[in-house]
């Protein structure tokens, strides 16, 4: 049976300091937190989607991970409703260091303004505006 792939559900970002970046992703991006599972995990909500925050030295008994996890590697996308100048005052305001941008983008759904930051971890964020 063949069948197509309708949205993500989430993805798991490894941390050295899983408190440090639920925070940052809540300021930053005003993401919901939610405390769940068993061992204790941390999940950031927004839209449809979550990110779970995997502490990096949580062993793969307790939560099953991708064959080699590092923190830090990871280089994300984030859309939001907003001017590309409100994400970049936005940045500014929370005392970011702009990597790039604003600068213009290919995005799933055409082009886009793209702003980038880094996370606590060293991530690459790029936040992006179709409008």
């Amino acid at each position: 049976m063949r069948f197509s792939v309708d949205r993500l559900d989430h993805l798991v970002i490894n941390c050295r300091d899983v408190e440090l970046m639920a925070s940052w992703y809540q300021r930053v991006l005003g993401m919901e937190r939610e405390d769940f599972g068993h061992p204790p995990r941390i999940a950031l909500k927004f839209g449809g989607q979550k990110l779970n925050l995997r502490p990096f030295e949580a062993s793969q008994a307790d939560w099953l991970a991708a064959e080699h996890c590092v923190p830090g590697s990871q280089d994300l996308c984030f859309v939001v409703a907003v001017r590309v100048e409100d994400i970049v005052a936005h940045f500014h305001a929370c005392g970011l260091t702009i990597e790039l941008g604003p600068v213009t983008r290919t995005g799933a759904l055409g082009p886009m303004g793209s702003v980038y930051c880094r996370d606590p971890e060293g991530n690459l964020i790029e936040v992006s505006t179709y409008s």
